[in-house]
């Protein structure tokens, strides 16, 4: 019996429909990072469409609380298109080869995931801290083998998850390899164990950055910060705290802030006036500012402090004619592991500036223009201000501000101060010639 070729045709093509693309994780190396206050992880996803497909999509699951920053990169270190789904909880990553076989690189930062626990303890003793995650990588696809890292910074574990295989290392906990696991796992996984580390927390930033045209930009924050590990338990003794320096290692004694190395009248002062008890030291690349609250910061303590500085205007701001750009960071390092709940950041430009557009490496939430006057202003200088929540170190990037100037607005300032003295003096002379003396005169008979 003889098959038609066109049936032949349509039975194999019926069965290479049939082959739906499986996609898998096989392999995948995590790494977490829990010695601060931050959890901080990098995951390796070697993935693969099993029926030899090109892999043109991968969905990625983000089952990590208070997320703050992630970045996609390749093999290659070159940054992968992703965009949210589902609410945010879902990344879906876009390839540009066409392969079967393609290598992700997530990295992620997140906030408030590490817990002080007790939530509260006498100055004398130890901070130690709970994390709860997953053992396993949250996953829609299956994979064939995971090894997780986790380091801890600290011996004392008191208590962890114990899943075989798992090891324990000087500072850090070996969780597998584990084999096949399936899709949507959800092993939990508890590590209780010390972190002394302080636990610091900008609760509010107020940041502004007020340009001029006359070669300087003055930048000035207002920070609110907050020790949020295990609170205080009892009262404080000052002299308990002299005497003995290991005790209350998880107070905030001191932190170091980072300058641009051009930053020149640096000025930062508390609700009492200037703090003397800091150190500042200029480095080639940048100044490393040392600060030391007027008292050391308990968990649950807080305080609140402005610091301030100028930067040559040539380093950040480039023109051609009447266009301008000012690019410089959204926002600085204060402390090393930050985490900010909220900043707000002012730009106050030149009056007279028009055509403003701004471009930032994130989303933010933008506010509506404001004018505001100041000294020898006329109609006020523009004012661009937006926000953004739950920001971390990787934040620190480069905003772009493009607007136009007219030079000759420049002149404004001195012929208002050119006029005013003028008219002051007009006034003076004028003053001076009349005469406003009582005059007797006498008269003859």
């Amino acid at each position: 019996m003889k098959i038609s070729p066109v049936l032949l045709n349509l039975f194999f093509l019926t069965c290479f429909c049939a082959i739906k693309a499986k996609i898998v994780n096989k392999n995948v190396e995590r790494s977490l990072d829990l010695s601060s206050q931050l959890v901080k992880s990098t995951i390796k996803i070697t993935a693969e469409d099993t029926t030899g497909k090109p892999l043109k999509e991968y969905v990625l699951i983000l089952n990590e609380p208070n997320l703050s920053y992630i970045s996609v990169t390749d093999g290659s270190k070159n940054e992968i298109q992703a965009r949210k789904s589902n609410g945010g909880l879902q990344y879906v990553i876009t390839f540009g080869s066409s392969s079967a076989h393609q290598i992700i690189l997530v990295e992620t930062v997140s906030t408030k995931n590490i817990m002080p626990y007790p939530e509260e303890i006498k100055q004398h003793e130890i901070q130690f801290a709970k994390y709860v995650g997953l053992v396993h990588l949250y996953s829609n696809y299956e994979t064939y083998s995971q090894k997780t890292i986790v380091k801890l910074g600290t011996s004392n574990i008191l208590s962890h998850t114990q899943v075989k295989p798992f090891s324990t290392a000087t500072d850090k906990l070996i969780f597998g390899p584990y084999e096949n696991i399936k899709a949507l796992s959800k092993q939990e996984l508890v590590i209780h164990y010390e972190n002394q580390t302080p636990f610091m927390t900008v609760k509010n930033l107020e940041r502004t950055i007020e340009v001029s045209h006359w070669g300087n930009i003055a930048i000035q924050e207002s920070i609110q910060l907050a020790h949020s590990g295990a609170k205080l338990k009892g009262s404080f003794s000052r002299y308990d705290f002299q005497k003995d320096g290991r005790s209350s290692q998880s107070a905030i004694k001191s932190y170091r802030t980072i300058l641009p190395s051009s930053a020149s009248g640096v000025y930062y002062r508390d609700t009492n006036g200037n703090i003397s008890t800091s150190n500042m030291n200029s480095l080639n690349d940048f100044i490393d500012l040392e600060l030391r609250p007027r008292f050391p910061l308990f968990g649950g303590w807080k305080t609140q402090y402005t610091i301030g500085y100028n930067v040559p205007s040539y380093e950040y701001m480039y023109s051609n004619g009447k266009k301008y750009q000012l690019k410089m960071h959204l926002i600085d390092h204060i402390y090393d592991n930050m985490a900010i709940d909220k900043a707000a950041i002012k730009i106050v430009l030149p009056e007279g500036a028009d055509n403003i557009q701004l471009t930032t490496p994130y989303t933010i939430n933008r506010r509506q223009n404001e004018l505001v006057h100041t000294y020898l202003d006329t109609v006020g200088r523009p004012v661009i201000s937006f926000s953004k929540l739950n920001l971390v170190e990787s934040h620190i990037a480069d905003f772009t501000l493009n607007y136009t100037f007219s030079r000759v607005s420049l002149l404004q300032e001195p012929f208002l101060v050119s006029g005013f003295i003028y008219i002051i003096f007009v006034l003076t002379i004028v003053l001076l010639r009349l005469d406003f003396s009582i005059a007797l005169h006498s008269h003859k008979d």
